[in-house]
C-alpha cells in the first residue's frame, strides 16, 4: 500500500508536466488545504496555476519520495515557472490528498564547491527500524544547533569531517559549514532558525520544515538529512522566503 500511495503521490506530480487528468483523483476535492502562498486553496487554485503554465514548459524528474504515516513527502528537480529545486509534503486522509506544503528554491547553474548538486546522491531508503531513532536524532540536533545555537555540541551530531553538503553554496564537511558561516558573518548576513514545525522521516531519511530569518527576512527552511550509524552524514535543504501576508493566496498560511 504504501508504494502504491508513492506512486499515485509521483503520478500527480509528474501531471504538471504531461497533462494527464486521471492521477488528481488522489486528491479530495472537498477538502484540499493549499499551503504554497502563491497558489489559491482548493483544487480550484492548483488548476488556476496550471493553466498560467507555459505550454510545454513544466518539467517534473522526482529524485526522493518517502512515507511517513499519513505524510508523503518528496524531493523534486522541477522547471515549475523557471528551474527550481523543491520539497513537496502531502497529508492524506482515507487514502486522498487533504494538505499540501511545498518549499522551492531557485535552481543553481553550476554544482556547489564540492561538487554536488542540490538534488545528487543516495535516494534509496534503508534501516527502517531505526526511523523514530533518526528523527529524535535529526529533531535534537536541529534544535540544540540551527534554533538554540549550542555550537558546542556541533561534533557530537557528526563521524569527524564525514558530511556530504548539497546547499549550494557550501562545502562538505563540518569545515566547509564553518567556512560559510564565517564568510557569511562577515557580510553581515545572519541565518536564525526560530521554530521547528515538522518532522518527517522514513529509515535513514529525515526531512525538517522550520522557520525563523534569513538575510533579515521571514524565511522557511527545509532540511533534509541522510543518518548513518547513529550520526548525520548528508544534506540537502531549500530555503524559501516567505513574502508578506498582504500577498497571500488564502489564509492557511506557510506552514
Amino acid at each position: 500500500m504504501d508504494n502504491n500511495i508513492k506512486q499515485q503521490v509521483v503520478d500527480l506530480l509528474k501531471s504538471i508536466e504531461t497533462g494527464a487528468s486521471e492521477p488528481v483523483a488522489i486528491i479530495n476535492p472537498e477538502k484540499y488545504i493549499q499551503h504554497n502562498l502563491a497558489v489559491g486553496d482548493g483544487l480550484s487554485g492548483f488548476a488556476a496555476v496550471l493553466q498560467q503554465l507555459p505550454k510545454g514548459s513544466a518539467k517534473v524528474n522526482m529524485v526522493r519520495v518517502f512515507k511517513d504515516g499519513d505524510y508523503v513527502f518528496t524531493h523534486t528537480d522541477y522547471n515549475f515557472f523557471g528551474p527550481k529545486i523543491g520539497f513537496d509534503v502531502f497529508r492524506l486522509e482515507n487514502g486522498k490528498i487533504v494538505e499540501h506544503w511545498d518549499n522551492l528554491q531557485e535552481k543553481p547553474g553550476v554544482p556547489n564547491p564540492s561538487g554536488h548538486t542540490m538534488v545528487d546522491g543516495p535516494s534509496t531508503v534503508e534501516d527502517l527500524e531505526k526511523t523514530a531513532e533518526n528523527k529524535a536524532l535529526v529533531k535534537a540536533f536541529v534544535e540544540d544547533i540551527l534554533v538554540n545555537g549550542r555550537m558546542e555540541k556541533l561534533a557530537d551530531y557528526f563521524d569527524g569531517d564525514n558530511y556530504i553538503q548539497h546547499n549550494p553554496n557550501i562545502a562538505d564537511g563540518l569545515s566547509g559549514l564553518g567556512a560559510a558561516l564565517e564568510a557569511m558573518a562577515k557580510q553581515g548576513i545572519t541565518m536564525k532558525y526560530d521554530r521547528i514545525h515538522k518532522v518527517l522521516g522514513e529509515g535513514n531519511f529525515v526531512l525538517v520544515a522550520s522557520e525563523g530569518s534569513f538575510a533579515g527576512k521571514h524565511t522557511a527552511f527545509y532540511d533534509l538529512f541522510r543518518v548513518q550509524n547513529g550520526k548525520i552524514a548528508e544534506h540537502w535543504d531549500t530555503i524559501e522566503t516567505i513574502p508578506p501576508s498582504s500577498e497571500w493566496k488564502h489564509s492557511n498560511g506557510k506552514f
